[in-house]
């Protein structure tokens, strides 16, 4: 009972989020199998796969597959889980995750079951396995569902939230198998690439980060970013923002926290002249500890949030700033 499990890259190790899937799907095995995460490109980082909870790490490169190519890595995926005799193939919920599972589902003419929390085999009454109860995340996480899929291979994507509940008494096996596969990929297969400025993608991502510090249109524009690019630095965080201010092109559509853009799950979101429409709210529900610093005590966030502070953000950011440069000794 194999499942294979794609495992994204964040600078030179895993992306939590896939981390978090790998969890998941040694969950699904349930000491009845194993999880191989599939890595695309060479040098994939097995004790950190290990760790959580990968029996093999297999390592997929191709001639022509240089970046991220949705089509190619589902069709790699595609080709595995025929060799393994896989019952699952999971993947992050994550942009990425979502797009291969997409094309696998497309190649495969399987149904995709998106942002699953919870997921365990069902007996059928021949004994072989062929479905699964699911308990999945609907409308932005505000809904619940119970579920029932049917799929001679079944495809998830593994929501954020489903963390700690898929890795609880899952510790990972300190040896790892190595191993490598070469899909067959056509001249369709590769015809879509993408790839990132090392500038771009170093760094804590938005998805994965401990702090985000949220700027909304009370920032007033792209010149006042620069005071909560200091404090995420200083925090070890990163800068997020709503969904106005990537219309209005202040910040790139990366940076965009919410049901359009991404969902976070950090231990403090710290959320900065934001008004919180249900959209912006949809991404950042998984927040440990919400702050708001806003000037309209009647703001949507301010309801959602632990704490809130109505002050103007250009008076308390830098003030702040300041503050947390004297406490760590850093000169102005």
């Amino acid at each position: 009972m194999t499942v294979l499990c794609l495992a994204e890259r964040d600078g030179d190790g895993i992306a939590a989020a896939s981390l978090a899937a790998i969890s998941f799907a040694r969950s699904l095995a349930a000491g009845q199998g194993e999880v191989t995460a599939i890595v695309f490109g060479p040098d994939a980082p097995a004790p950190e796969l290990a760790d959580a909870g990968a029996a093999e790490v297999c390592a997929v490169s191709a001639a022509g597959l240089t970046g991220y190519a949705p089509a190619a890595w589902a069709r790699a995926l595609q080709a595995l889980a025929a060799e393994r005799q896989a019952v699952a193939v999971v993947a992050a919920a994550t942009d990425r995750g979502a797009e291969v599972l997409a094309h696998l589902g497309a190649l495969t003419g399987l149904p995709v079951a998106a942002n699953c929390l919870q997921a365990q085999p069902v007996q059928v009454a021949d004994g072989q396995q062929g479905q699964w109860q699911l308990v999945r995340q609907r409308w932005a996480g505000s809904v619940l569902e119970d579920a029932v899929l049917d799929a001679p291979l079944a495809l998830m994507t593994v929501a954020p939230d489903a963390a700690q509940a898929a890795g609880d008494g899952l510790a990972g096996p300190r040896e790892v198998r190595r191993t490598s596969f070469t899909p067959d990929l056509g001249a369709a297969d590769l015809l879509v690439q993408a790839t990132e400025l090392q500038e771009l993608s170093a760094g804590v991502s938005l998805a994965t980060a401990r702090v985000v510090v949220g700027g909304g249109r009370g920032v007033g524009g792209p010149e006042g970013f620069a005071a909560l690019e200091e404090l995420a630095l200083l925090l070890g965080g990163v800068v997020g923002v709503s969904r106005v201010v990537t219309s209005a092109g202040w910040r790139p559509h990366r940076q965009q926290v919410g049901q359009t853009g991404t969902k976070i799950s950090p231990e403090l979101y710290l959320a900065c002249g934001i008004s919180g429409a249900i959209q912006h709210m949809a991404g950042c529900l998984s927040a440990r500890h919400i702050i708001v610093v806003n000037t309209d005590p009647d703001a949507p966030i301010v309801g959602r949030a632990e704490y809130a502070v109505i002050a103007d953000l250009h008076e308390l950011i830098p003030a702040l700033v300041a503050a947390i440069r004297a406490r760590q000794g850093l000169s102005a």
